[in-house]
């Protein structure tokens, strides 16, 4: 028989009961639910200002931008195509020598299959290639594609605006759709000093698109936000943001760069895209990029709309540009430059050259002229005045400022038409051949040169040049014509040493050289003996 034993709990299972015994009779007096309940922290909440959507400006715009795809007439040889769509200076591989190195590489390593694209700097648009196996074709005229890029209406009855980069070479041209309808078009004008481009769909069904219109961006402020719709490498309609990072940007692409430069992430594709504000506005044109690797870095430039507005109104009235024409080459002031001709500020544009038979020929504007104002209106650099003598119509009049013999004086002038495809250093001579030098050369050494009379009797030939003289640092170099000094023309060393002399009398500290090259004419500033 098994005696009876009381039971005795162990100490842990005394302190559990205990503890749980209590925490129910806490809860009981305090009316909550007599049973054990896990309690967990709160999520992190965060009380904070929204950014706002661009959704509801991406539904209303998207419509209206477009995919561009462009054809073109095949080549009979593998030419200009280097499939990695590099070019330098403007010039394919095939026009390397058959020994330069880069075409070897191309040749032996080269892609045969899909190309990498062309454009304009380094935005460039997508292009393919056709297939190159040994029972491939190559005929003349044949048709295929060689690039893709972005675009918008501008009107319900279907223009368009693009880059001339993506369209230039292009010979047949399918518009894309929102909606993926794929549409005919033509070409109606293109104008590559802005790199501007319209086209107009060839609609059968007379149906009205979606379409947008510019803003003034004059009164976009850096900071602003942004929003790019276009094409990037040739997926359709992709949407980014950004802001406006600067305005006024001069990228070295021709003589009108005014670019908005923008953050929003734009790629090989977006060319010709729009850019727009929080209304719905093209504040932009996409045409390119500055990028190392090829792809987007956060620096995009954008066409302004005030810019574009014009051109376009003009590409659609007669296929063509008008620009305005002064027929002067011209150069920035410097500081050095201001102070050898008297001027307070250096800014404006010095004369380098005026062309034959132009308007600023047949106005009176010499060489030396400092151009400081245009109708009233400083002029900041050669840029400023470029633009704005651009945007005047040929045949009005102007009135145009200039400084010049150390006081300003003003000409009224009729404005021309720009040439077609004629830039203004078009019109410069070269330096005469010096390589039988006269022995009667004569010293300069206060500047850092050696001169003899040129053999044309124009001015003075350079023939040494000190290389650790001021001249040699502002690119004097041996060869070189010195044609006037302080705008007087002269023959020999007495003609510069009496023109600086006179200079010193009157307190300059530098004097202003002519100096033709082989590469044109330019003016140097060079200190005048001590000063």
């Amino acid at each position: 028989m098994v005696p009876n034993r009381s039971f005795r709990p162990s100490l842990r299972t005394v302190l559990k009961t205990s503890t749980v015994a209590g925490l129910a009779a806490v809860m009981l007096s305090t009316g909550i639910p007599a049973q054990i309940m896990q309690s967990f922290a709160a999520p992190v909440t965060v009380e904070a200002p929204q950014v706002p959507s661009f959704a509801t400006v991406v539904d209303a715009v998207s419509p209206a931008v477009v995919s561009v795809r462009v054809q073109s007439r095949e080549k009979t040889s593998d030419q200009a195509d280097n499939g990695f769509g590099f070019e330098f200076g403007g010039r394919g591989f095939d026009d390397l020598p058959d020994n330069h190195p880069l075409k070897r590489f191309f040749k032996e390593f080269g892609p045969q299959g899909e190309g990498r694209g062309e454009g304009r700097g380094d935005d460039r648009a997508e292009r393919g290639r056709p297939d190159r196996g040994p029972h491939s074709e190559r005929r003349e005229g044949r048709l295929r594609p060689t690039s893709q890029g972005s675009g918008f209406f501008i009107s319900e009855d279907g223009y368009i605006v693009t880059n001339n980069h993506v369209v230039s070479d292009g010979a047949a041209f399918t518009v894309i759709m929102n909606d993926g309808a794929e549409l005919d078009a033509k070409l109606v004008g293109k104008d590559t000093r802005t790199d501007l481009a319209v086209l107009k769909v060839d609609d059968k069904d007379k149906r009205k698109f979606t379409y947008v219109s510019f803003a003034d961006d004059s009164k976009v402020r850096v900071g602003d936000w942004v929003v790019a719709v276009g094409n990037p490498f040739g997926l359709g309609g992709t949407v980014t943001s950004g802001i406006i990072s600067a305005r006024g940007r001069d990228i070295g692409s021709g003589p009108y760069d005014d670019y908005l430069q923008v953050d929003a992430a734009v790629n090989r594709g977006n060319s010709g895209g729009p850019t727009f504000n929080l209304s719905g506005e093209v504040v932009g044109i996409n045409t390119a990029i500055f990028s190392p690797s090829g792809g987007n870095v956060g620096i995009a430039f954008a066409i302004p709309s005030t810019v574009a507005k014009d051109v376009v109104e003009d590409l659609i009235k007669d296929g063509s540009v008008s620009r305005g024409w002064l027929g002067v080459q011209i150069q920035p002031v410097t500081k050095d430059i201001a102070e050898s001709l008297g001027l307070a500020d250096a800014s404006g544009a010095l004369v380098v050259e005026p062309q034959a038979g132009s308007p600023g020929e047949k106005a009176g504007i010499k060489q030396g002229d400092v151009v400081t104002a245009l109708n009233g209106e400083p002029v900041k650099d050669p840029k400023d005045l470029a633009r704005r003598v651009a945007n005047l119509r040929p045949g009005s009049t102007a009135d145009v400022t200039l400084w010049r013999n150390g006081k300003s004086e003003g000409v009224k002038l009729e404005i021309g038409a720009l040439p077609d495809d004629k830039k203004a250093t078009d019109n410069t001579e070269t330096a005469p051949d010096t390589a039988d030098k006269p022995a009667s050369e004569q010293a300069m050494e206060e500047l850092g040169f050696s001169v003899s009379p040129a053999e044309n009797g124009k001015g003075v030939t350079i023939s040494s040049v000190d290389p650790d003289s001021d001249a040699s640092d502002k690119g004097l170099k041996e060869g070189d014509t010195i044609v006037s000094v302080n705008n007087q023309t002269v023959k020999s060393a007495a003609d510069i040493q009496s023109v600086l002399d006179k200079a010193q009398k009157e307190g300059r500290t530098k004097a202003l050289f002519q100096v033709q090259a082989e590469n044109g004419i330019r003016f140097v500033a060079l200190p005048i003996k001590g000063s």
